[in-house]
């Protein structure tokens, strides 16, 4: 293990550093993480609104449109943060107004990914009516234009600065008004270029995506080992990118997901065997038995992580457990982060495919149950997993044996990660000392 350790040091971490150190991932990343405390805020609402208990279900059921405006307003907005965190990041590398690159990004995201909800003739009133935007088009499933509309906005607005194609005010006026006079051209370049490519072309980018992922809707679905890998896989590495993963696979697999759970409780309940259910991949066999505290079974991560030297990485790990136990991982996938991070990028897509390969062929054998229920997803997954299956002891194991195969597979590149960590800390100390 050591041997393995010291390879990826010497192979592995030159690469991942330049890679890292690139300008437009660097600022990538630290709007990611810019948006953690909102993403652990909104994962303890989101778990509280889930415990799978009736009672208590019942009784805040008539609290729950106020109980959902936290989540909502945090995770469900995430891509709108990201976007000014992103494109801010991005111009302070430049040395140029952070604040004006943060407010024309936001413009643009905006204008990309939430058109009105209402046409502007059927509004009589326009200005007491308003035109609605749809959040939902807001959230981590349009972070990827979030990503996009930020780097090019940034961009644009460097162009025009760099060639002093600029309004410019006489000297002695404040520098705030003489950067807001400065982003006028550059901003109004941003506004059209997005306005036409959206609402004059009508070219919709994660609309686009899905698109091109519909002719693989036939190997994802049904009960091909290569077709359940083939979905894990792109999930995973789809967040790895910072493309939210479901997000862009759902409206592939989701109603063949829906459709297989559904033939499974029905032949069930027709007295069929728990063994011999008509599928396997199901989205609750993805759920319980691979999503262990989230996509690419982070949970493992996350426990390594409260263990660690690294003050940063202690700290997140202790933050992004609870919600880890209730399925909730965007903390540790924004926060570490995962996104854009080449060396724990490997584990997390390599890790489930492993465990999804052992899961398969402990249920062809008969020795694990196939799903038969749905349940709602901020459960435990042992717990989740022993429900599912009739109650089965054993699927409820292999739920903790697939934790033990993922932390295993996590450890030597958490490790590597941890001294980078710790690398980077001690010369932050460094810095504050000679400051002091």
């Amino acid at each position: 293990m050591n041997g393995f350790v010291q390879w990826m040091e010497v192979k592995l971490m030159p690469i991942a550093n330049k890679f890292g150190s690139q300008r437009h991932m660097t600022a990538i990343r630290k709007g990611l993480i810019a948006t953690m405390p909102l993403t652990i805020v909104g994962a303890f609402f989101t778990a509280f609104q889930n415990i799978p208990i009736d009672s208590y279900m019942k009784f805040i059921e008539p609290y729950q449109p106020v109980l959902d405006i936290p989540s909502r307003y945090t995770m469900g907005l995430l891509a709108l943060y990201a976007a000014f965190s992103i494109a801010a990041s991005l111009a302070k590398s430049y040395k140029l107004d952070s604040l004006t690159c943060g407010i024309l990004a936001v413009m643009a995201f905006l204008v990309t990914a939430a058109p009105p909800t209402r046409v502007f003739e059927e509004v009589k009133d326009v200005i007491g009516a308003g035109r609605y935007i749809n959040i939902a088009n807001l959230g981590s499933a349009s972070l990827f234009g979030a990503i996009v509309t930020a780097l090019v906005s940034v961009e644009i607005y460097r162009f025009f600065i760099q060639r002093d194609i600029t309004i410019k005010m006489p000297e002695g006026v404040p520098p705030e008004v003489s950067n807001s006079f400065i982003a006028l051209i550059p901003g109004a370049v941003i506004l059209l270029l997005f306005w036409v490519i959206r609402h004059v072309i009508g070219f919709d980018l994660n609309g686009f995506l899905s698109m091109l992922l519909m002719p693989l809707k036939d190997t994802l679905a049904g009960n091909s080992l290569f077709g359940g890998l083939l979905t894990v896989f792109l999930i995973c590495f789809f967040w790895v990118l910072g493309i939210h993963g479901p997000a862009i696979m759902g409206p592939v697999i989701r109603p063949f997901w829906d459709m297989s759970i559904a033939e499974n409780t029905l032949a069930f309940s027709e007295g069929a065997s728990i063994h011999n259910l008509p599928n396997i991949f199901t989205e609750q066999f993805l759920q319980w038995f691979i999503w262990i505290g989230g996509a690419g079974t982070t949970l493992a991560l996350v426990v390594l992580m409260m263990f660690s030297k690294s003050k940063y990485l202690k700290s997140l790990g202790r933050l992004s457990f609870l919600p880890g136990l209730f399925n909730i991982n965007e903390p540790v996938i924004f926060g570490t982060p995962i996104v854009m991070n080449p060396i724990l990028g490997i584990p997390f897509i390599v890790a489930p495919l492993i465990t999804t390969t052992f899961s398969y062929f402990l249920t062809v054998t008969n020795v694990i149950p196939m799903m038969a229920a749905r349940l709602p997803f901020a459960i435990p997954a042992p717990v989740a997993a022993w429900m599912s299956t009739n109650w089965s002891v054993p699927a409820a194991l292999l739920v903790c044996v697939n934790f033990l195969i993922t932390l295993a597979i996590y450890y030597p590149f958490f490790k590597v990660y941890e001294k980078q960590q710790l690398d980077k800390e001690a010369e932050e100390l460094e810095l504050e000392k000679k400051a002091a």
